[in-house]
C-alpha cells in the first residue's frame, strides 16, 4: 500500500465535517466489499469488455494530504484515501465515481486530462452518474434545494475538481464545463440511463 497519492488526474472531493477516516487495512477492507455493489460490479465488467483489465491492485487504499476521498490516474488507477472516509457507503461511492472516470480513460482513447473540456466531461459525467449529486447526499453536506439540485450540485463539484487542474483556469473551466454540458450529461455509458 501507498503512504502518500500521486496527484491523480481527477479525483472526488468530499465535506470532511470533522471526521476521521481508516486504517489502510480497514479501508482496503472496505473497498472488497465495494466490489460486491451491483454498480460497481457492472462498471468493472464493462472495462473488461471494452478491453481495459482491472487488475487486483486496481483500486488502493492511501493515505492522501488533501482533503480528497480519492482519485483515477491514468495508468496506476484508482486510489481511495483512508484517512478521510469513515462508513462502506463513502467507499462505494468513491470506487463508483472514479471506475467512471476509468471507464471514459477506457474507452476514449484520446483523453487528455490536460484538456480543460475532456477533464469537465468526466466529470460531468462521473457526478451525474455515480449518484455524487442525490438528494440525500447533497442534504448530508448542508445543501438544500428542491428543483434542480442535482445539476447545480454536478456544476458545483466540476468547477471544484477542475480547480486542482493546473491546466484550467476559473474562466477556462467554466467556459469548458459549459460547452461540453448537454453532450456529456446525456452520455450515460455503459448505463442504458443514469442509475
Amino acid at each position: 500500500m501507498e503512504k502518500d497519492a500521486a496527484a491523480p488526474n481527477s479525483g472526488s472531493d468530499l465535506n470532511l465535517g470533522g471526521k476521521r477516516g481508516k486504517s489502510i487495512e480497514e479501508c482496503q477492507d472496505m473497498i472488497q466489499r465495494s466490489f460486491r455493489n451491483p454498480i460497481v460490479k457492472f462498471l468493472m465488467e464493462q472495462m473488461e469488455k471494452s478491453g481495459c483489465r482491472v487488475g487486483d491492485n486496481f483500486v488502493k487504499a492511501v493515505v492522501c494530504t488533501g482533503p480528497v476521498a480519492g482519485g483515477f490516474t491514468k495508468g496506476r488507477g484508482i486510489t481511495v484515501c483512508s484517512n478521510y472516509l469513515t462508513i462502506q457507503d463513502e467507499v462505494n461511492q468513491v470506487v463508483i465515481h472514479e471506475l467512471i472516470h476509468a471507464y471514459d480513460e477506457c474507452r476514449a482513447k484520446n483523453l487528455d486530462w490536460t484538456n480543460c473540456a475532456h477533464h469537465a466531461c468526466s466529470e460531468i459525467r462521473a457526478g451525474h452518474l455515480s449518484g455524487d449529486c442525490h438528494f440525500k447526499r447533497e442534504l448530508l453536506r448542508g445543501f438544500i434545494k428542491l428543483r434542480g439540485h442535482e445539476q447545480e450540485c454536478i456544476k458545483r463539484r466540476v468547477l471544484k475538481s477542475l480547480r486542482g487542474n493546473p491546466y484550467c483556469s476559473e474562466v477556462a473551466a467554466k467556459d469548458a464545463m459549459e460547452a461540453v454540458w448537454d453532450t456529456c450529461y446525456n452520455d450515460t455509458k455503459p448505463f442504458d440511463r443514469a442509475p
